[in-house]
């Protein structure tokens, strides 16, 4: 009882000490120019100190979410380089690997604009590489972007986030194909269309891309579904979220369609 007795006052002493400090501090910050410049520059060096530990930790642990895609990402090209394996009994040349009707190249941006309506990607393979006009970018997460020229060691490509750029895509496995463009605001968000309204799905679904696509292979994660609407009666209009982050985007996949051209020649014979 007697330690609690002479405790309790310590604590008020304390109590009122802190009290009187602040309020101390307060006329200081109110009324004295010289002691506000010196109180606002310490809590600006103390804020800039506090924002710069946290903006660390918040680049550390991107730079760990960014080692766990680049390891999904070579855990895929590894089934890939062993199907192929398993198929030719050859090695895949030149880091070339072919899968089925596709050819993978690894590669990675050396520059890139996200900041515009329509934004691009310069990537460090080109023509001498195996890489086309028309050939697709990808990534673990989802669809990158389309190439548009080539020189002999880079390439200029679309980015997906630009308003001209679209993929078709499809709710779930098995669901309706439909239109996906980037909304032309956030770095992860896009825009599926023409989903018929008989169509079930619920926020959290996952799209694809759906194969339709002579550039882009079937089955590749893009988003996740978040809320919708219904655009003149007739059809869903459904905001995703992109699975890939553009803003931490390096390392990324050339895929080519081998069959591509014999598609476009078939698709511009049916237009004449």
């Amino acid at each position: 009882m007697a330690a609690g007795k002479k405790i309790i006052p310590a604590l008020v002493n304390a109590a009122i000490f802190i009290l009187m400090e602040v309020a101390a501090l307060s006329l200081l910050h109110n009324n004295g120019r010289v002691q506000n410049f010196f109180i606002s520059k310490w809590m600006h060096s103390f804020m800039a100190k506090t924002w710069g530990a946290a903006e660390n930790v918040r680049y550390y642990f991107s730079l760990s979410g960014m080692n766990e895609d680049l390891a999904s990402e070579n855990f895929a090209l590894a089934r890939q380089v062993d199907y192929y394996k398993s198929l030719t009994g050859a090695e895949a040349p030149s880091g070339l690997t072919e899968v089925g009707d596709y050819r993978y190249l690894p590669a990675s941006i050396v520059k890139s604009s996200r900041n515009k309506q329509h934004n691009y990607l310069i990537i460090n393979k080109g023509s001498e590489d195996g890489v086309t006009p028309r050939s697709g970018l990808v990534s673990s997460c989802g669809v990158v972007g389309i190439v548009d020229a080539v020189s002999k060691h880079y390439s200029y490509a679309i980015s997906f986030m630009n308003t001209e750029f679209s993929v078709s895509a499809r709710l779930g496995r098995e669901g309706s194909v439909g239109p996906l463009v980037w909304d032309g605001k956030a770095t992860d968000g896009a825009v599926l269309g023409q989903i018929p309204l008989q169509q079930k799905f619920a926020p959290g679904d996952t799209v694809y891309t759906s194969g339709y696509s002579s550039i882009f292979p079937s089955d590749i994660p893009i988003g996740v579904v978040g809320d919708s609407k219904v655009v003149n009666g007739a059809t869903y209009e459904i905001k995703v979220r992109l699975l890939q982050d553009f803003g931490a985007l390096r390392f990324i996949t050339v895929v080519s369609n081998k069959g591509r051209e014999e598609i476009s020649s078939l698709e511009n014979r049916e237009d004449d």
